[in-house]
């Protein structure tokens, strides 16, 4: 059937990146003998006709080659034609079943996705040949096709008991337990022999631990009232009963590599390439490190912690479970739930970070550097860890080399790096000898900066370093190695004014060359030094007319915070709020507070709009988002420069945005805090808050960090408000 890719006008065709003209080609590579050429016409396809799940019609018209090519003997790589083929099938079926009208890359209604899960579940059975296929790879592709595809429910758990039974590896029989969930959460006819199936595989013992497990997992994914208080504990007895699966080669404490079927040889850190920059270089692999599993439990194990969802408790135990294992590939795969865990839901979480920092092993810098980069990313909640991370640090400059932070070893220095930055994130002195190091040598130095902010007890000694580096920047370059902007926020948070002059010359260069990008925040953080930067004074006010609407802003900021003239910036402000939404006027408004009262009429003008545009959003059941940020900057503005006077407006204009978009929340509890006993009418709204077991969506930037600050928030708002007398 490949002779007949030219018979379709591939070209009136579209995928990601344009008309699917190259389809064909990359069709063809899939069936080359060459593994190369194969292997770069599958990420062709990927990137561009299923570009990040996407479906299009070339996608469609793709399939009946794909389903040739998979059923043909011949072909070189039948596994991965049939992972392509379930990928686009799973997307196609999700969105299908969504009952949403899908828009295409031309703009326009498509079908795609209704063509596509039609097509393949048209061509179900053919996974039932592809599932008892004598290629294992062939199998373990295709049997997630049998639940996903499958119509014939009967038919499907038929094939699925056969697998079960003939299939003596654990990756594929943890496979066909999940495809017989998948299966009875999708086909109502087969939810009885599945989950009747499901519980006798859990319950009984004549299957070996995995396959119970997973069918425990299995029965509480799909009938999640049969989870009661034996679940967790034996799932636990279940865990304990699998042994590791073997390393060949591997003498270290806990070597483990990619691959689904589990770990067997170390997995070491290829050295980066030289020609691509250190923090580019360093995305992608932490992409590729976050995409491993090394463990054949470790979906299983994920699923489950889906399930039990608000379980906190049920959880912690199960990955106190997971994290002392026997099984190191078991552990490692642990630490990345257990951050999603602490990341997610409050609460006492010490357990958890103690277990961490016991993943911190000398000779196992692999998982040593998965649990610090965990660590450093829990900001304070790390506080139980501090130790044993100082420890870690300690023992690399004592046993490799001083200057470990610079080692030939890309897994030890990576270990060794994350290490020194969870401890920075601590405000540990510490990890001031790994900084110094990076900046010094410029060894991933763009990855020690942001850190050297959280030392402002080490300023001496790194102001002056972050000052040369800086100085160093060549403003041509739109990406710098090193990024001025974070050099200039570490510049700040230090606050050391020795650095005024040489943030004074970045402006200045960044404007020359147009890098607004860099200008905007290095004017911030000239600002926050305030009347300490006055020598920069003649230069800021030169800027006060750039092109750019950011800059200007910064420019307009950076006059107030260094000399604090209101008759100076107030009639730069008015004309900076021609724009709603700049919101940096908006905040700079309220920061010169009283003062700035000439600008109340925008404001209130800005409010009254988005207030009637939001409720006409809501009486004609508009699509459109209410602009809850637009609500919550210019309100908070308004009660900072208007106080009391403003309150009946600000009150239900912050309690409304907070209401409709949870990430606003911080904006609008500093707010409440300010206003004292005139937030008395929020007390539930704040209560609730605090109250709530989850944190924030990490999505919309609400880390840890952020949870905290506003959970301190909320409690500053109830103290200050329910003792007090109220002020009307």
């Amino acid at each position: 059937m490949i002779n007949d890719l030219d018979s379709i006008d591939w070209t009136s065709l579209g995928h990601a990146y344009g008309p699917a003209g190259d389809v064909p080609q990359w069709l063809r590579g899939m069936a080359s003998p060459d593994a190369e050429v194969r292997e770069q016409a599958f990420s062709s396809f990927y990137g561009a006709a299923h570009h990040q799940g996407d479906v299009y019609p070339c996608t469609v018209a793709s399939l009946p080659f794909l389903f040739d090519m998979a059923a043909s003997p011949s072909a070189p790589d039948r596994a991965s034609v049939i992972a392509l083929i379930v990928s686009i099938g799973r997307e196609a079926v999700d969105r299908d079943e969504a009952g949403v009208v899908w828009i295409g890359i031309d703009g326009e209604e498509t079908t795609a996705y209704q063509d596509a899960a039609a097509l393949i579940r048209g061509r179900g059975e053919a996974f039932t040949g592809f599932a008892c296929d004598a290629d294992t790879r062939v199998r373990s592709a295709a049997i997630a096709g049998l639940g996903l595809f499958l119509d014939d429910a009967e038919r499907a758990v038929g094939v699925l008991r056969e697998r079960l039974d003939a299939e003596d590896g654990v990756v594929e029989r943890l496979l066909v337990i999940r495809t017989l969930g998948d299966l009875a959460l999708r086909l109502p006819a087969a939810q009885e022999p599945a989950r009747a199936w499901l519980g006798l595989l859990a319950d009984g013992g004549a299957v070996d631990a995995e396959v119970r497990l997973a069918a425990l997992v299995q029965r509480a994914r799909c009938v999640p009232e049969s989870i009661d208080a034996t679940t967790v504990p034996t799932a636990l007895s279940l865990l304990r009963r699998i042994s590791p699966i073997p390393r060949p080669g591997d003498s270290r404490e806990a070597g483990v590599s990619r691959g689904a079927a589990g770990p067997c040889t170390c997995a070491l850190e290829a050295e980066p390439d030289p020609g691509v920059p250190g923090h580019v270089a360093a995305a992608f692999a932490d992409l590729d490190r976050r995409n491993r599993v090394h463990a054949p439990t470790t979906s299983l194990l994920k699923t489950f912690h889906e399930v039990l969802d608000a379980r906190v408790e049920d959880r912690t135990v199960l990955l106190c479970e997971q994290l002392s294992s026997t099984d190191a590939a078991t552990r490692y795969d642990a630490i990345d739930m257990a951050r999603g865990l602490i990341t997610s839901w409050r609460g006492d979480h010490t357990r958890l970070v103690r277990l961490l920092a016991e993943c911190l092993l000398p000779h196992d810098s692999y998982t040593s550097a998965a649990a610090a980069e965990v660590l450093g990313s829990l900001g304070r909640l790390a506080e139980p860890a501090r130790e044993a991370l100082a420890a870690y640090v300690t023992t690399h400059r004592t046993t490799h080399r001083p200057d470990a932070w610079a080692s030939p070893h890309a897994e030890l220095r990576r270990a060794h790096q994350q290490a020194v930055l969870a401890l920075a994130e601590l405000g540990d002195e510490r990890a001031l000898p790994g900084l110094l190091t990076a900046l010094d040598t410029g060894i991933d130095a763009w990855r020690a900066v942001n850190a050297a902010g959280r030392l402002p007890q080490a300023a001496a000694v790194l102001t002056p370093r972050l000052v040369r580096l800086l100085a160093e920047i060549d403003h041509s370059r739109e990406w710098p190695d090193v990024s001025p902007t974070s050099l200039a926020s570490a510049l700040a948070a230090l606050g050391d004014p020795s650095a005024v002059p040489v943030l004074t010359d970045a402006i200045a260069a960044a404007v020359r060359r147009g890098q607004w990008r860099t200008a905007a925040p290095v004017l911030k953080a000239l600002a926050s030094f305030g009347p300490r930067a006055v020598t920069a004074l003649e230069t800021v006010r030169s800027l006060v007319e750039v092109e750019d609407q950011g800059t200007r802003t910064a420019v307009t900021g950076a006059l107030w915070e260094l000399e604090r003239r209101p008759e100076h910036v107030v009639p730069l402000l008015q004309r900076l709020l021609d724009d709603k939404r700049n919101f940096d006027a908006v905040d700079l408004a309220g920061r010169i507070g009283p003062p700035a009262a000439a600008v109340l009429p925008r404001l209130r003008q800005i409010l009254n709009d988005r207030l009637a545009q939001n409720a006409l959003n809501e009486q004609n059941g508009s699509a459109v988002l209410n602009d809850s940020w637009t609500l919550v900057h210019v309100a908070s503005a308004l009660w900072d420069i208007g106080g009391d006077e403003e309150a009946d407006v600000v009150l239900p204009a912050l309690l409304a945005a907070w209401k409709d978009n949870d990430s606003t929340a911080r904006h609008a509890l500093a707010c409440l805090d300010r206003m004292g006993p005139a937030a008395r009418p929020a007390l539930p709204q704040v209560r609730a808050a605090l109250a709530q077991p989850r944190r924030g969506d990490n999505a919309w930037g609400w880390n840890v960090a952020v949870d905290l600050e506003i959970q301190r928030t909320c409690r500053s708002v109830l103290a200050r408000t329910e003792t007090a007398p109220a002020t009307r």
